[in-house]
């Protein structure tokens, strides 16, 4: 029998884990959330998997623009962070942003970032998980801002 699922979100709250902006553009414009739930699938073949809440207004947009770009973001970025956390339209107002190989927002002062295309969409409950194919990214200089037991560190 699984466990609470209040249980497993307070578990895996002391699991410590970096904070992202997901973005994507698609035909209407471009969309971003914050996302955690990231990770380093393959390097043969390089893939790399976001995992989207099936109810959230990027999931559609992922499945439309066929791309993504993970931003990691700085430990000085949490206000990004909360922004693109919150339900509702998101605001990309005062971020310099620019772009790679598939067109989906690049932070410009994000610690690194990935762009994808995307190769598969994975159900996994009441997410599904989208599998990119990295086909640019960088990394800069800079501490990563982080989320553990309910808090930015």
């Amino acid at each position: 029998m699984a466990i609470d699922s209040m249980l497993q979100r307070r578990v895996m709250g002391r699991f410590a884990t970096g904070v992202t902006l997901l973005t994507t553009r698609f035909d209407e414009g471009i969309l971003g959330m914050t996302a955690n739930a990231v990770m380093s699938l393959s390097l043969e073949p390089p893939l790399i998997v976001v995992a989207v809440d099936k109810k959230n207004s990027m999931h559609e947009c992922l499945i439309q623009g066929r791309c993504f770009a993970l931003n990691m973001l700085r430990a000085d970025q949490e206000a990004i962070s909360r922004r693109f956390a919150i339900s509702g339209p998101k605001d990309f107002s005062g971020l310099s942003l620019t772009k790679a190989e598939t067109g989906a927002p690049i932070l410009v002062d994000a610690i690194a970032f990935v762009d994808c295309k995307l190769v598969d969409v994975l159900p996994a409950g009441d997410h599904d998980m989208f599998v990119g194919e990295p086909v640019a990214g960088e990394e800069r200089d800079g501490e990563p801002l982080l989320f553990y037991s309910g808090e930015y560190r």
